[in-house]
């Protein structure tokens, strides 16, 4: 990751009995942060209440709340519990003043519904390993959401994707790789890792027209804007000529 010029890593915590695991790593390492939160998809496993969120989000290292949203995608009705899951972390959130990391899939209307409900935009966060419409991402950027590229945008079948990605301001874009999954092109099937962010950033060049620098550093100074992690923390990282690596389940 350092080698390839990526100045920071956050990793996603998916279920509460990783977080100690999660920000072990953060803490031992000067250029990777934290998040605390449970993924959707989750059943069976541990239910933090707000106070425990916000509790686990007051240590300096923990960036943001989530992974957290609704997903549809394999399981079916009724999820009750994932809706109100997801509206804890959204509460938790705004008390801790952290911002979210939010997944949706196949659940467009009710993950906007909820953030509306809940308030989302006083706590703010970012659409990650975006796939929805253009509709839907103006709609989080109404809310002052951040949306997420990963490899997906370089695969041959991505058209749809490519076309938004084009739509959204550079200001309001984050990059990331969704690790280990979703290995950019020429590594897509393989087991991503952070560095290969890079290549997201060069697809991502490429539609809007401007240098791969440019697209750098302005993720980079949206990465700073969002997540505000603390400098003295960062220690020598280089976050104003780096993009953002996103580790998944606590794997390297």
């Amino acid at each position: 990751m350092r080698q390839a010029g990526v100045g920071a890593a956050l990793n996603i915590c998916v279920r509460m009995e990783e977080f100690a695991q999660v920000l072990s790593l953060a803490e031992s390492q000067p250029d990777i942060f934290a998040t605390v939160g449970v993924h959707p998809d989750g059943e069976g496993v541990s239910e933090p209440d707000v106070d425990r969120l916000a509790a686990c989000a007051d240590h300096p290292k923990v960036l943001a709340i989530g992974e957290t949203g609704l997903d549809y995608y394999r399981l079916s009705e009724p999820l009750q519990w994932q809706r109100d899951r997801f509206r804890v972390h959204v509460r938790a959130a705004k008390q801790a003043g952290k911002p979210l990391v939010v997944h949706t899939r196949s659940a467009p209307e009710d993950t906007l519904g909820i953030l509306r409900e809940e308030g989302a935009e006083q706590a703010g966060g970012v659409m990650h390993c975006f796939t929805e419409s253009l509709e839907f991402a103006l709609a989080a950027l109404d809310l002052g959401f951040y949306i997420s590229f990963s490899g997906i945008i370089t695969f041959r079948n991505a058209g749809d994707l490519q076309a938004v990605a084009s739509r959204i301001p550079l200001d309001r874009m984050l990059i990331e790789t969704d690790s280990p999954y979703l290995s950019p092109v020429p590594f897509r099937g393989k087991v991503n890792e952070p560095s290969r962010v890079v290549l997201v950033a060069q697809k991502i060049a490429e539609l809007k027209s401007v240098p791969l620098a440019t697209v750098a550093e302005t993720t980079s100074q949206n990465f700073l804007r969002l997540f505000r992690p603390p400098q003295a923390e960062a220690g020598a990282a280089e976050f104003s000529a780096s993009e953002q690596g996103r580790i998944m389940r606590g794997k390297v």
